[in-house]
């Protein structure tokens, strides 16, 4: 007798939490596509696929005198909707990593220029609360109402106002940020306010490596951009290749369509996106 085991589904990560002061904080380490967004990119990277599945593979299933036939139109449609179906598949989860990881850098560099307007206000010779509220009001002239710093300054201010220890805010913040260097901040302030430690000096030298990290992390940012176009470039290279080979040249896209053509198009495209991937991971540097 079999026994089955019934799959437990492991529920998803929320978008958002709720803090004591009832204010909606943001989780920044996922993202949740609305439906709009969903079918917008889907259809995006369907046409896209099916284009350059119907570049590569259109016209197989000709007759002798180069005609298509009913087998011709029938590819046509199914493997250019296979292909549009896989890009759009494919592209969704690439286009949400895009979008966490750019909310993710945006709020690293606005939490650096807080940690700057903190460290004015600790060395004016304002106590914690005060240079909390003072940085609050510096974010607000420096970023718009939307920005993420500022929302997540209004859940700190809230919390302070609800006696809440600005320790446990932080590490909140923090933990729903995702971000190594916010979650270090979290850490060593709670250890500094509970050793009785230079809160002043904690966030001074935690501002300085801060900045050091992201003026590094730039640097090779400037560094890389010529390597990263280049390799944008090599991937939309084949499919302007075989499209100029095909408006200028009936006789040679006639050859795309046989055995050995759909062969070396297979392979090509495989060995474009593996060594797409290859190079992704590689220029993908880590400070």
């Amino acid at each position: 007798m079999k026994l089955f085991r019934k799959k437990v589904k492991t529920p998803q990560e929320p978008q958002y939490y709720t803090s004591s002061t009832n204010l909606q904080t943001l989780n920044y380490k996922v993202y949740y596509m609305k439906t709009w967004e969903k079918i917008f990119y889907f259809m995006l990277a369907f046409a896209v696929g099916a284009f350059v599945g119907y570049l590569f593979y259109g016209g197989i299933g000709k007759d002798e005198f180069g005609d298509p036939t009913a087998l011709t139109r029938i590819l046509d449609i199914g493997i250019s909707s296979v292909t549009g179906l896989a890009a759009g598949k494919l592209f969704l989860p690439i286009r949400t990593e895009q979008i966490i990881h750019k909310r993710r850098s945006q709020l690293n560099s606005q939490f650096r220029d807080m940690l700057e307007a903190l460290n004015t206000s600790l060395g004016a010779g304002k106590n914690v609360m005060e240079s909390f509220a003072a940085v609050n009001e510096d974010m607000k002239i420096q970023y718009e109402e939307d920005a993420f710093i500022i929302n997540e300054l209004k859940v700190i201010m809230a919390g302070m106002a609800n006696n809440d220890e600005i320790e446990t805010l932080l590490e909140d913040f923090g933990r729903r940020s995702g971000i190594d260097d916010i979650v270090s901040f979290a850490n060593v302030f709670r250890i500094c306010k509970q050793k009785g430690g230079n809160t002043k000096e904690t966030v001074r030298s935690t501002h300085e490596i801060l900045s050091e990290k992201m003026e590094i992390r730039e640097d090779i940012e400037t560094v890389v951009t010529a390597n990263k176009s280049e390799q944008n470039m090599m991937l939309v290279m084949p499919v302007l290749l075989i499209g100029m080979i095909k408006m200028t040249s009936e006789d040679m896209a006639a050859n795309f369509v046989k055995p050995t053509g759909i062969l070396a198009s297979t392979i090509a495209i495989v060995l474009f996106a593996v060594s797409y991937v290859i190079g992704k991971k590689v220029l993908d540097i880590k400070v």
